[in-house]
């Protein structure tokens, strides 16, 4: 029986670890591609999500997996330096919810964003201090 939980123990660090390496190559490989979209300066979730391709989102999903709680500073700042002001706080709130790493939430929130036709404006937001009306 311990050795059976052994060896799952090591293929999920294994997973993880090429999820990591995946990811980190993936973000420097789109990193000029990312700095150059036109992303409004206060726009919100979904407007983000509506800028970025596919490809970003499901690679922060494979960050928050490798990483776990550790994601969370690394997907801030990330997402900070990318200018995707309006996906940093989520990712890093995603990244500290226990037990939510194996869920790619990013890549479904973007297909739903996609499916549903979601932007800032037809979903309020109800963060505290995140008051988009200053130009």
């Amino acid at each position: 029986m311990l050795e059976n939980l052994s060896t799952i123990f090591f293929w999920i660090l294994v997973a993880m670890g090429v999820a990591l390496i995946i990811a980190v190559v993936g973000l420097a490989l789109m990193w000029r591609q990312i700095k150059a979209l036109r992303v409004p300066y206060h726009a919100g979730f979904f407007t983000t999500l509506q800028y970025v391709p596919l490809s970003l989102v499901i690679l922060l999903d494979l960050l928050d997996f490798a990483l776990d709680i550790f994601a969370a500073p690394i997907s801030w700042l990330t997402l900070d330096r990318l200018g995707l002001r309006g996906l940093r706080n989520k990712a890093a709130l995603e990244a500290l919810i226990p037990f939510t790493q194996p869920i790619p939430t990013f890549t479904i929130a973007w297909i739903a964003t996609r499916l549903l036709d979601l932007d800032d404006t037809v979903v309020p937001q109800f963060i505290v201090g995140d008051d988009r009306s200053h130009g």
